[in-house]
């Protein structure tokens, strides 16, 4: 009997663990097919909640996991390019995704599981082109996951005979609420709800535990799958909080409706089950899929309602500003060109306000070692990079009609404005790398290179931001004290070097630290060249309104 549990336990837990390397594999290879726009996705079609349930859909299919969505979506509303409510919207459609994975695995197709690992094999290894590389990880992911599935039921099969067993599905089947905490907790544990589908696909399947018993596992699953992404949003804005806490809230109630209404629900799955002659497994996947659809489709009239109820559960003002392009509208191209030259203009400078923010946070990041630092940087260069492609073809179509000498100029400056203040997030993204180095290899800056280093970094955020007000303004005596401030930051630049090497002669500092010190200040300098040249082409267009 020892030997027996020894073997049922390492069919299982193998078992297990090539599934879950499968659904992985395949999640991969679909990402990877479909490119890297699955967050673009998510970003541009959620405009309202419908379309974010089905962008919500699509996005969990390609992932094969609904956690992997419901991450993302955390992160987007974190940064500010997604709402509350429409984050909402797309982790309903990510809960509807992520049934897909559940009528894969009924599809009953295990004895094809080891010829699909070879042919997913063969793609990966012997074809370079990224297609085929790509083909060969859905292929071989699906292989594994049906493989690791047969496993899993091989070993689960002594269970039918195990008296213990016997008694827990008894005692599921009598009790719904124990079914749900089982559910739950099998699911934070393996961090998978399609894991614990497949588990009870196979056991339902080998007549180890009755539907009775199965439906409230299944709905425990749903709620265990929300852990990761409330562990995603500890330490993050208070939107990704309220964003993690709607997920949490969805999956309780839709639990609750329809533990009140299991008879009812365990009839009509055996009913249209036997209407349709569908397989045991098959039967799990439609239960899942039904009860995902309709606690959707129920709450989705209530997502004002959860955003109300989760804003009163997480209170607190969010420091996380809007970060989508709030002035681009591209009827001004051609009702008034002139209004458009301003419009533009208004979202420059609010780009040249993350920038500044960015480096505001990574100066931040240098003196606390605090991670969430780090990670609204690299926010907020997203955000550039998207406010920096939005403006550029909005700015295009704008050069596409007639203009007046005046707007030319303008339309000039914020084209070469644009380019600056992206390169300075990219700065500010080195700063951030730099540090993460310092971090993993321990360097240990002395006081008086930390000193100068935050004196550098302060003449260098006064120093851009005294030229995006004078972008907006146009003020000479800005620009002159732009002028000033990146002569001076040039001449702390020469004087902190060379104190450095004084440092390194006397052994204040080691190598790696002199390494680290240098290349900051070189990034900062780039910065501060960057805001200058923002103010130059600002005072060039100045002069010549001023000469006209």
């Amino acid at each position: 009997m020892e030997y027996n549990l020894q073997e049922m336990l390492f069919m299982f837990f193998g078992g297990l663990g090539i599934f879950l390397f499968g659904i992985k594999s395949m999640g991969d290879g679909l990402q990877k097919s479909a490119g890297d726009r699955l967050r673009d996705i998510l970003d541009k079609y959620t405009t309202n909640p419908f379309l974010g349930v089905l962008a919500g859909i699509i996005v969990t299919i390609l992932l094969q996991t609904s956690t992997g969505t419901t991450v993302i979506t955390v992160g987007l509303v974190s940064a500010g390019f997604m709402t509350l409510r429409q984050a909402i919207g797309v982790i309903m459609g990510a809960n509807i995704g992520t049934t897909v994975t559940a009528f894969i695995i009924g599809i009953d197709i295990g004895e094809y599981a080891l010829p699909m690992i070879a042919v997913g094999s063969v793609l990966l290894f012997f074809f370079k082109k990224e297609k085929f590389q790509h083909m060969g990880q859905i292929v071989f992911g699906a292989g594994a996951l049906f493989y690791g599935l047969e496993l899993m039921g091989d070993g689960m099969r002594p269970l039918r005979t195990s008296e213990y067993f016997f008694e827990l599905t008894q005692s599921m089947s009598q009790n719904p609420i124990l079914g749900v905490v089982v559910g739950t907790v099998f699911t934070l544990i393996v961090q998978s709800s399609s894991a614990t589908i497949g588990v009870l696909q196979e056991l339902y399947a080998g007549g180890s535990i009755d539907l009775k018993a199965a439906l409230p596992v299944l709905f425990g699953d749903n709620i265990g799958t929300t852990i990761t992404a409330v562990l995603a949003a500890l330490g993050a804005s208070v939107a990704a909080r309220r964003a993690a806490a709607a997920h949490v809230i969805f999956n309780l109630v839709g639990t609750a409706m329809f533990l009140i209404i299991l008879p009812l629900f365990t009839q009509y799955i055996f009913w249209i089950t036997d209407l349709l002659a569908i397989e045991p497994k098959m039967q799990i996947a439609f239960a899942h899929g039904t009860f995902n659809v309709a606690n959707t489709f129920v709450q989705f009239w209530f997502i004002g309602t959860i955003a109300w109820i989760v804003t009163k559960l997480v209170p607190g003002e969010d420091s996380i500003v809007d970060t989508k392009a709030q002035h681009l509208d591209p009827i001004f191209i051609q009702q008034s060109a002139s209004i458009a030259v301003e419009q533009a203009k208004y979202e420059v400078i609010r780009m040249g306000d993350f920038a500044k923010l960015g480096l505001g946070e990574a100066r931040s990041y240098l003196e606390t070692g605090d991670k969430k630092h780090a990670e609204k940087s690299a926010h907020i260069e997203d955000a550039l990079n998207s406010l920096n492609s939005k403006i550029t073809d909005y700015l295009v179509q704008l050069a596409a009609v007639d203009l007046t000498e005046h707007e030319s100029r303008e339309h000039k400056t914020l084209m070469h404005a644009i380019n600056d203040i992206e390169r300075i997030g990219d700065h500010v993204e080195n700063i951030i790398e730099l540090i993460d180095y310092k971090t993993a290899t321990r360097v240990t800056l002395s006081a008086d290179a930390q000193k100068e280093l935050i004196e550098m970094y302060d003449l260098t955020r006064e120093t851009l931001e005294k030229s995006l007000q004078t972008l907006a303004t146009g003020d000479m005596n800005e620009a002159r004290q732009v002028i000033e401030m990146e002569a001076k930051l040039d001449m702390l630049e020469r004087q902190f070097r060379k104190n450095h090497v004084v440092r390194l002669n006397t052994g204040a500092c080691d190598g790696q630290a002199g390494m680290f010190f240098v290349d900051m200040l070189s990034n900062l300098e780039r910065i501060g060249d960057h805001a200058m040249n923002i103010t130059e082409i600002t005072l060039e267009d100045t002069n010549n309104e001023v000469s006209v």
